[in-house]
């Protein structure tokens, strides 16, 4: 005996397989507005700024971010006044994701962007510590220069997704 599924259930099964297969990330290049550096960001970014101390300096830092399922992706950056404040201002901000999450890196490498100016304190760093409220949190982060420019781009959230953690990062790249 043959059966047939009425249309309508053969559409709604379909339907339902197609939308479990969804990604819930989107991923797209952008470059933020102002900055050098492009990023495969995994949604739509919004734009943020704040005037920071950075290596003696008073510094605009702008970042461009996005939250998907709890986890936030972003790219921040800023100038230093003089190439010797660089490595200072590298230090200063990896020092201060550290802060944030109320711990050391579990995990450092060296870093290396396609285009970026090589510099020993650009690092890529894994910190698995608490927010301000005590919940647990990990950050995947790079720190990088270009010039007199500083960058950190960084995945945090209470599960981050390693996989997504290495696309963002590995999507950072200058135009040649």
């Amino acid at each position: 005996m043959t059966r047939f599924f009425p249309p309508g259930a053969v559409v709604i099964g379909v339907g339902l397989l197609v939308s479990a297969c969804t990604p819930t990330l989107n991923w797209r290049e952008i470059q933020p507005e102002g900055g050098e550096v492009y990023a495969m960001f995994p949604c739509k970014p919004e734009r943020f700024a704040r005037n920071l101390l950075l290596a003696g300096d008073t510094v605009n830092m702008q970042m461009s971010s996005c939250v998907v399922d709890g986890t936030t992706y972003a790219v921040a950056y800023a100038s230093v006044s003089e190439p010797g404040k660089v490595e200072a201002g590298l230090s200063e901000l990896q020092g201060a994701a550290s802060r944030n999450l109320g711990s050391a890196p579990a995990s450092s490498r060296p870093a290396s962007i396609p285009g970026m100016t090589p510099n020993p304190r650009a690092q890529r760093v894994q910190i698995d510590g608490r927010d301000r409220e005590g919940r647990a949190l990990t950050e995947h982060a790079v720190f990088f220069v270009k010039g007199t420019r500083l960058y950190q781009a960084s995945v945090v959230g209470a599960k981050v997704d390693p996989d997504a953690a290495d696309t963002f990062i590995a999507g950072l790249r200058f135009s040649p």
